[in-house]
C-alpha cells in the first residue's frame, strides 16, 4: 500500500487540530471542510487547504458523505481520517471511502457494521468466550416474552437500544409492575433517536464501574491493549472524567481484561484504532458493553501514559505498516487524568450554555495539556456537541496528577457562558473519587447544584471580611502586600 500524501479530515475543532498536527510531523498535507459555522474555526486556519461543505447543520454538511468525497476528490486527497463523531462509525461512508479508491483511516466497513448493532457484537464475542452480562442474545420487541426474561434474570435490569448509545433507549427497571410502561418508552425513544425499535434486556449491575481497553490491531492480524481507561464519572450516561490506570485494577485484573479486549477485536478482525468497553461489578467480574470502533474523545489519557501518539499510528497502520510494539514492550509510566470542559451549567441539570468567549486562557506549566479548537473572541456554534476542550494533566502518580488537576482548573480563565470546570474541581476534590470508591452514579450520589454556588458564596465573603480586616483607621483599604485569589467558578459565571 502506497504511503499517504494528503489527508482530508471529515471532522471539525479539536479532534480535526489533533489530526493535523501528527499528520504534519509525518510531512502529510491536511485537507480541512467545514460548514458557514465554522468559517473562521481554527482547524480551518491551520490545514494547507479548506472546503466549504455546506451550511451550519451536520446534516447539510458534516454528515454528507457526498460533499466529503467531493473534497477529497477536488484537492487531490487520498486518504480521510472521520476522527469521532458524526461519520466516523458509519460502515457506510467507510465503503464508500474504499469504492472511491481512497482509504479510510479506520477500520474495515464490516467491522464497523458487525460492532455497531450491540446484539450482533455480543453473538460475536461469545464465540471467544469473552464474558457477557446474562441477558437476552437476541433483539426483542414483544412485552410479555421480555418481562418472562427479566423475571428469569432477576430485577433490577436493563432495557437498551440495540443501535445507537448516549442513553438514548435505556431504561432501568427496579420491578416488574414497571416493566411494560418502560419497554414500551424505550422501544419509542429507540425507534424516533436511530429508526431501530430493538431492544435487548441484561441484567442491571448495582455500583458498576466503565472500564474501557484501547485496543489497536494491523492488517497482518496483529492485536494489542494499551490499557485501560477509568470512565465512570459520567452526566446523561457520558463521560465528563477520564484518567488511566484504574485506581482499582490488580495486575491480574488488568491481564484479564486486557487479554479479553484483544479476543474482542479478533472476533471482528479489527484493525486501527478501537475501544472495548466493559462494565465492572462492585467484585470486580467484568463484563462486555460494547466497541467503539474510532479514536476516543479520551484517548489522550492513554498517550500520555504510554508515551505513544495514536494518531500517528492510526496512520501507518492504514498504510499497511505492522505495529512496530509487541504487547511485552508496553508499560504503564505515572497517572493521567482527563476533565472534559463542556459550555454547559452544571447548575442546571448541565444544560447547554452558548455564548462567546470573552476571555480564554489555558492553564500551562509541566505536565499539562489542552486539547481545544477555540481561541479568545470565538463563539460557541449551538449546532454542535457544546464541548471547549479536554483538559489533561500527567504525573507520577494519581494523586499527583489529582492535584495538578486542581491547579490547572484554578488557572483555566473562561468568561462569557457558564463551564464545566467548576464540576470537574468537585470531582477532583471529593473524598469519593480521591480514595477510588466511587462508580457511574457519582453525580446522582455526590453532586448538588448548590454545592458549587455556596462555595462561590463563601469565597466572596471571605474576600470581604478579609477587605474589612485590611481597612486602615483612615478608611483606607491596604491592599499593596495582599491579594485575594478569585474564585474559577466565579470567573465563569461573568
Amino acid at each position: 500500500m502506497p504511503s499517504i500524501k494528503k489527508i482530508l479530515i471529515a471532522n471539525r475543532g479539536e479532534i480535526a487540530l489533533r489530526i493535523m498536527r501528527s499528520a504534519r510531523e509525518l510531512g502529510i498535507k491536511t485537507v480541512a471542510v467545514y460548514s458557514e459555522a465554522d468559517r473562521n474555526a481554527l482547524h480551518v486556519r491551520f490545514a494547507d487547504e479548506a472546503v466549504l461543505i455546506g451550511p451550519p447543520p451536520s446534516s447539510e454538511s458534516y454528515l454528507r458523505m457526498e460533499k466529503i468525497i467531493d473534497a477529497a476528490r477536488k484537492t487531490g486527497a487520498d486518504a480521510i481520517h472521520p476522527g469521532y463523531g458524526f461519520l466516523s462509525e458509519n460502515e457506510d461512508f467507510a465503503k464508500l471511502v474504499e469504492d472511491e479508491g481512497l482509504i479510510f483511516i479506520g477500520p474495515s466497513a464490516k467491522a464497523i457494521e458487525l460492532m455497531g448493532s450491540k446484539l450482533a457484537a455480543k453473538a460475536a464475542v461469545a464465540k471467544f468466550n469473552v464474558p457477557l452480562v446474562p441477558g437476552t442474545s437476541e433483539p426483542i420487541t414483544d412485552v410479555k416474552a421480555a418481562k418472562k426474561v427479566a423475571a428469569d434474570i432477576g430485577y433490577p435490569v436493563l432495557i437498551k437500544a440495540s443501535a445507537g448509545g448516549g442513553g438514548k433507549g435505556m431504561r432501568i427497571v427496579e420491578d416488574e409492575q414497571s416493566f411494560q410502561e418502560q419497554m414500551e418508552r424505550a422501544i419509542s425513544e429507540a425507534t424516533s433517536a436511530f429508526g431501530d425499535g430493538s431492544v435487548f434486556i441484561e441484567k442491571y449491575i448495582t455500583k458498576p464501574r466503565h472500564i474501557e481497553f484501547q485496543i489497536f490491531g494491523d492488517q497482518h492480524g496483529n492485536v494489542v491493549h494499551l490499557f485501560e481507561r477509568e470512565c465512570s464519572i459520567q452526566r446523561r450516561h457520558q463521560k465528563v472524567v477520564e484518567e488511566a490506570p484504574s485506581s482499582i485494577l490488580t495486575p491480574e485484573k488488568r491481564n484479564a481484561m486486557g487479554e479479553a479486549a484483544i479476543n474482542v477485536a479478533k472476533s471482528c478482525g479489527y484493525y486501527g484504532a478501537g475501544t472495548v468497553e466493559f462494565i465492572l461489578d462492585d467484585q470486580l467480574n467484568f463484563y462486555f458493553l460494547e466497541m467503539n470502533t474510532r479514536l476516543q474523545v479520551e484517548h489522550p489519557v492513554t498517550e500520555e501514559v504510554t508515551g505513544l501518539d495514536l494518531v500517528k499510528l492510526q496512520i501507518k497502520v492504514a498504510e499497511g505498516e505492522t505495529i512496530p510494539f509487541k504487547q511485552e514492550d508496553l508499560k504503564i509510566t505515572g497517572h493521567a487524568v482527563e476533565v472534559r470542559v463542556y459550555a454547559e451549567d452544571p447548575a442546571n441539570n448541565f444544560l447547554p450554555d452558548i455564548g462567546t468567549l470573552q476571555t480564554y486562557r489555558r492553564p500551562q506549566g509541566h505536565g499539562i495539556r489542552v486539547d481545544d479548537g477555540f481561541e479568545q473572541g470565538m463563539s460557541i456554534p449551538f449546532y454542535y456537541d457544546p464541548m471547549i476542550a479536554k483538559l489533561i494533566c500527567h504525573a507520577e502518580d494519581r494523586a499527583g496528577a489529582i492535584e495538578k488537576m486542581i491547579r490547572a482548573i484554578d488557572e483555566y480563565e473562561i468568561t462569557g457562558l457558564e463551564t464545566t470546570l467548576g464540576f470537574c474541581k468537585f470531582v477532583m476534590q471529593h473524598e469519593a473519587f480521591r480514595s477510588g470508591n466511587f462508580d457511574t452514579r457519582f453525580v446522582e450520589n455526590y453532586f448538588r447544584p448548590a454545592t458549587l454556588l455556596s462555595s462561590n458564596e463563601e469565597e466572596e465573603m471571605i474576600a470581604a471580611v478579609l477587605a474589612t480586616t485590611l481597612t486602615n483607621g483612615n478608611g483606607k483599604q491596604e491592599t499593596e502586600s495582599v491579594s485575594t485569589p478569585a474564585s474559577n467558578w466565579k470567573k465563569n459565571r461573568l
